[in-house]
Parts: C-alpha cells; structure tokens; sequence
C-alpha cells in the first residue's frame, strides 16, 4: 500500500496509460480522480471518473476547489491526457498546431497552476508529466507533438525548481514513453509494429502497465529523492 490515504489526480484516466496508472494507483491505497473527456473503460474501486476538458481553464479551476473542498488535498498529480494531429510541417494546419499546444502544453499548465502551489502548502506532492522519445529525438511528420512533448520536459525541469524553492519536498519529473501497445497502435498494420519494435534494444512494444509502473515509483516515497528527471521508457530506443 504504498500510496495508503493519498490523493492522486490523473489526466486521460479513462483508458490507455492513464488507466493503468489509474488502476495501479488504486491498488496501492490512493483515491483516483480519473479526468477524462472520453467515457471510462473499466470500474474499480477507489477510481472516481471526472469529465474535464483540460484546455478549459475556469472548469480546471472548478474541477480544483471541487476536489480541495471534498478530499482537502491533492498529493499526486499525473498530467498524462494529450493527443495528436499529424502532418508534415508543409500540410500542418493552423487548427492541427493549436489543438495539439492546447491540449499538450497548455492542459498541462492549467492543472499545475493550482495544484503545484496546493502542494507547496500542505508540505510536499508528486507531480508527473507524460512527455514521449518523440519530445526527446522529434520526429518525421509530428512537428507539433514533439514541440510539446519537449515542452512538458521543460516545464517538468522548471516546476521542480519553482515548487521545491522553499524547502517544501513537491517532486515533478516526467516519463518519455516509447511506442507502447495502447489501443491507437492497435490500428497499425503489423509489418510496422515489427518495424518499430526493431527499434528497441529489447526487441519488443512497452506494454500500458509498464509505464504505470513507472509512475507508481515517481508517485511513491520509494522515488523520495528524484526530482527534475525525465525517465525514458523505451526499450531502449534509437531513431
């Protein structure tokens, strides 16, 4: 029960990775929050579902005081919901650039400008962004995606200084997954899943619980003295 009595909040919580970081975060005695706009695809205990649209600024707020109010607190913050819009830099539209920082970057921000000094009072906090290798190396066709999967890793540096300046023990570090089974790789034709997975130096996709199990450890006390990290969960992956 290593996250006993905790409050943990995590963004697209409804499926994927943010799921099975829900569920894990469970498992180990937090309430979940799961915040979502899509519908939740799975039950459990302790697991609350939270319609939000994260880019929404005065319902990120509401979402906060309501959450503050119920539990007091909130202890873990996994800013996991992000999306894509692909395209190569000549095609990429205004609209595919501006849903991808809003969502991404912005998302992100919304959140932490309550909860990080939240966690700043009531005397320490984990916060978790999910960045991607695509924010680490960029990427063929995914300007947009990658600029703010960079970003969040700069963001992530950036808040571990802000929010640890007085002393206050307020971890944030971030997880760069590699290509990992959820249900959009699912889609993908075989001969290209083999092509990515030959990309690792294990020779295989992550799999969703894997990632989860990062971020139970960054959420844990078992991570006590990381802060300002990114973890690249790959395989081992070279572009």
């Amino acid at each position: 029960m290593k996250l006993k009595d905790k409050i943990a909040v995590v963004t697209g919580g409804a499926k994927g990775i943010g799921a099975e970081i829900a569920k894990a975060f469970a498992k180990e005695g937090a309430t979940v929050l799961a915040v979502d706009m899509g519908e939740m695809t799975y039950e459990m205990d302790n697991v609350i579902y939270y319609q939000l649209n994260i880019t929404d600024t005065e319902g990120c707020k509401a979402f906060y005081d309501e959450i503050v109010e119920k539990f007091g607190r909130i202890d873990i913050l996994v800013n996991n919901a992000g999306i894509t819009r692909d395209a190569m830099t000549r095609k990429m539209t205004d609209e595919m650039w501006n849903a991808v920082i809003n969502v991404n970057l912005k998302g992100i921000f919304n959140l932490v400008r309550y909860i990080g000094p939240q966690m700043e009072n009531i005397g320490g906090g984990s916060i978790i962004n999910i960045s991607s290798v695509v924010g680490v190396f960029g990427n063929i066709g995914q300007a947009n995606y990658a600029a703010t999967k960079a970003g969040v890793i700069g963001l992530t540096k950036t808040w571990a200084k802000e929010f640890a300046r007085k002393g206050v023990p307020v971890r944030v570090n971030a997880i760069a997954p590699g290509y990992v089974m959820t249900d959009i790789l699912k889609t993908v034709p075989q001969d290209l899943l083999d092509q990515f997975a030959a990309l690792t130096m294990l020779k295989r996709l992550g799999q969703p619980e894997e990632i989860a199990k990062v971020a139970l450890f960054l959420a844990s006390d078992d991570a006590s003295y990381i802060t300002g990290q990114t973890i690249q969960t790959d395989g081992g992956m070279r572009l």
